[in-house]
């Protein structure tokens, strides 16, 4: 029978959301248990919550000064012990699992298996490719442990009415010196992460400027809603690249997509095809976003968000 380590991915003492979506793919599997391992400082916060996520059972934590930062020169080897008796190793597939779990899989000998959308057996995966134009199947060797990102955007996130067990894991093992943490910059912002959010109003190159953005965070703001940004608009200087949406930023699921001035190419769908509902507004009716688009608004978006805010009273 398979057994599933899932690496928690946490911030600040709070698990990240993404790492309740892997635990649903590794429910998929049918396992027969699904343990999540907690690498930290002070891992208890953490721990607690992730105690609570449905289909868990238990709670593997390691408490180190050096796993303060999630670097990943330093976790890798240390997971990589911990994953000794499991047939299986996942990560969700954010900017942490991709730095994460390659390392992993280098340290165990294997090779990965990245962007896990569907479940076909304990060995056999679906994953996109060609900005998700195309799906194929990837097949594990059976003999080997099984290092996988998953793909967050495709999976529901798990319950959170658990009660796992919590345990201290001793891990010994040497860690590497050539890598340390010097400082972490990051926006700070009260609206919602971009990639949890219910609610996401991006912007485009048709935006215009930095300055004109500021309608997408006032919307964004009013509806409570995360905001995102495509490609061209990031290249552009409007936006910083954390809110870049697409196949070369976040791939994103929200229940609510809104694209403001943004054309739609390729790069930037293949960030938004499992959203719920997709609104587009763009001044050309010939824009291939409307090709995808639940709800279209053709016109000048600087008429049309100001009358959707006064809309909603």
């Amino acid at each position: 029978m398979s057994k599933i380590l899932v690496i928690a991915e946490h911030l600040d003492g709070k698990l990240n959301g993404a790492t309740a979506r892997a635990v649903s793919a590794a429910a998929a599997v049918k396992p027969e248990s699904i343990d999540v391992l907690v690498l930290s400082d002070a891992p208890d916060a953490v721990a607690a919550e992730a105690a609570k996520i449905d289909g868990v059972s238990k709670v593997l934590t390691v408490a180190r000064a050096e796993n303060a930062h999630p670097l990943a020169a330093v976790w890798a080897p240390q997971i990589a012990k911990a994953a000794a008796n499991y047939s299986h190793v996942f990560a969700p597939s954010t900017t942490f699992g991709k730095d994460l779990a390659p390392r992993v899989a280098a340290l165990l000998g294997v090779g990965q298996v990245s962007d896990v959308i569907t479940v076909e057996s304990s060995h056999v995966f679906t994953r996109p490719i060609y900005a998700g134009n195309a799906i194929i199947t990837v097949e594990a060797p059976a003999n080997q442990t099984v290092v996988a990102t998953i793909r967050t955007a495709s999976w529901p996130a798990a319950g959170s009415s658990g009660a796992a067990t919590v345990e201290a894991l001793a891990v010994d093992v040497a860690l590497p010196s050539h890598t340390r943490f010097v400082e972490l910059k990051q926006g700070k912002s009260d609206r919602p992460d971009l990639q949890g959010a219910a609610k996401v109003v991006s912007g485009g190159r048709g935006v215009g400027s930095k300055e004109n953005f500021d309608i997408i965070y006032k919307f964004a703001d009013r509806i409570g809603a995360a905001v995102g940004a495509s490609r061209a608009a990031v290249d552009a200087g409007y936006v910083p690249n954390e809110l870049q949406v697409g196949q070369t930023g976040k791939i994103i699921a929200p229940e609510l997509y809104m694209a403001v001035g943004i054309s739609g190419a390729i790069q930037h769908l293949t960030g938004i095809k499992d959203a719920g509902t997709i609104v587009a507004i763009n001044k050309d009716g010939e824009a291939p976003i409307f090709e995808i688009a639940d709800i279209g608004l053709v016109g000048d978006l600087f008429k049309i968000l100001p009358e959707l805010e006064a809309a909603l009273g």
